[in-house]
């Protein structure tokens, strides 16, 4: 029932009580409610206070409550505002947002409002005016795929790291070595930084649906990417680059025992016997990135946009959004429409012929 829900209203007015001015009163038990209701979904009060400064400043910019407000007025703030198309479009989504909370028959700020100021809340935000992706891919600029050219130019510079620190017998091979192949997995299972520091050894299991593939069929990601104040969203990624196995497996067989921490859980270790951190996956990154004499702005989230961009082009969106854990299919289609019709045999293949030396160390 509607005065059941989390965050109705009434749940949050008190009974009886005759405020003098009814006006601030319900606009303040209205977002009290909608605080309680996106608490309920385990939201982090640092977004839930930043949404409510925003519905707290477009009130304040138009001098009117929220059963007043008009789409000419939205429009006529984000018009004036300035801002960023990405802000605008954040911006929208809150207003957008806590006008479906109260205009929710479920949660009664309908009913309240007709009986306490003789208006109704209406929705302000609709599809018409609603500001829409400008680009195929708007985000920063190191967050763009890398070119098939600049991926061999990047695993290259890698690989001959690799190779020069295990013929000169220095220390640093290991870590050279380690370093190629995590930026391989994190390219072939297209994960997030987090994603691949965050592996275990257990967390590479066979595919029950594809047994021929062996123990590595499936990469299982336990610190997926989640909403603030959530917990991690988990979700199992099938291997569909051959090479990507491979190299985990020459990684785990022929090198991670040189580091003498099996009991240790992580795949990836430092040479303290620890997990390797992000700020480390990091400045190998720009290492390799240097060496392959890469623009700077690529940053390690280009490999895992990469891993969209060269899928095979029949690949469909719900399937991407599964394998890289996202919520909606249109945070994929920012990139996912500049895949090209780069086959994994072509990758497999110039893997092969670079991996050749690295079975020395």
């Amino acid at each position: 029932m509607a005065e059941r829900a989390v965050g109705s209203a009434a749940l949050v007015l008190v009974d009886g009580a005759t405020p003098l001015r009814p006006e601030p009163a319900l606009f303040e038990a209205m977002l009290v409610g909608w605080r309680r209701q996106q608490t309920s979904r385990r939201l982090s009060s640092c977004l839930i206070e930043g949404r409510e400064r925003l519905v707290r400043r477009f009130a304040e910019s138009t001098g009117a409550w929220p059963w007043q407000w008009t789409s000419e007025q939205m429009e006529a703030w984000i018009t004036a505002g300035g801002w960023a198309h990405s802000t605008v479009r954040s911006y929208q989504g809150a207003l957008a947002m806590f006008l479906s909370y109260v205009c929710d028959p479920r949660y009664g700020w309908i009913t309240e409002c007709e009986q306490r100021v003789g208006a109704r809340p209406v929705q302000v935000c609709h599809e018409d005016n609603l500001a829409s992706h400008v680009a195929d891919y708007e985000g920063r600029p190191e967050r763009r795929p890398l070119t098939r050219a600049e991926l061999q130019a990047f695993f290259d510079a890698a690989d001959d790291w690799v190779e020069r620190a295990a013929a000169s017998r220095r220390k640093g091979w290991l870590a050279a070595f380690r370093d190629a192949s995590l930026f391989k997995v994190v390219y072939g299972w297209g994960l997030r930084r987090r994603e691949v520091a965050m592996l275990d050894v257990a967390d590479f299991a066979p595919n029950p649906a594809a047994p021929e593939l062996g123990r590595f069929g499936v990469c299982h990601v336990r610190y997926g990417k989640a909403m603030r104040g959530s917990p991690p969203r988990r979700r199992a990624v099938a291997r569909v680059m051959p090479w990507a196995a491979e190299t985990v497996a020459q990684y785990l067989e022929e090198v991670r025992p040189h580091y003498g921490c099996d009991r240790h859980p992580a795949v990836w270790l430092t040479e303290r016997g620890g997990r390797i951190s992000l700020r480390q996956i990091d400045d190998r990154f720009a290492q390799v990135r240097q060496l392959a004499n890469l623009p700077d702005d690529l940053s390690v989230h280009s490999l895992r946009h990469s891993y969209v961009s060269h899928l095979n082009a029949g690949v469909s969106l719900e399937t991407i959004r599964r394998r890289l854990g996202h919520a909606n299919v249109q945070t994929v289609q920012r990139y996912a429409d500049q895949r090209d019709a780069t086959t994994d045999a072509e990758i497999r293949s110039w893997h092969r012929r670079k991996s050749t030396g690295h079975s020395g160390g």
